[in-house]
């Protein structure tokens, strides 16, 4: 029997959820980003962390869904403070430091999954 050929009754149910889990992590990560383009996919994004939550709890994924959703709700309130502060200036920069952290959480989130390790809680 050579390296590839299965051993057992194929891999275990929790590597093959947690492999499932990290595609639709990686999924969250892509919605996030073409928000950009189409921002309805931002809400679709924050929606499937929220119905997928339970599956990844207790793994280090859970550490992703988190940023991921306080990505979303962080973005969500500065989007709103810059846009309504925009009638008088300051809400430009705060729109652009807002735009500048989101695309740094999605591509800081997104490399550190694809490396396998959990994302800094603090941050």
């Amino acid at each position: 029997m050579n390296a590839y050929e299965n051993q057992g009754a194929g891999p275990s149910p929790e590597s093959t959820e947690l492999q499932q889990a990290k595609k639709v992590t990686m999924a969250v990560y892509a919605l996030q980003a073409a928000s950009f383009v189409f921002g309805v996919t931002l809400i679709a994004a924050v929606i499937l962390n929220y119905i997928k939550k339970e599956d990844v709890r207790g793994t280090w994924l859970d550490s992703h869904f988190r940023w991921q959703i306080r990505t979303f709700w962080f973005g969500l309130l500065w989007g709103v403070i810059g846009g309504v502060t925009i009638l008088i200036g300051v809400g430009f920069f705060i729109l652009g430091v807002t735009t500048i952290w989101f695309i740094y959480r999605i591509v800081k989130g997104w490399l550190r999954l694809s490396e396998g390790k959990e994302m800094y809680l603090n941050n």
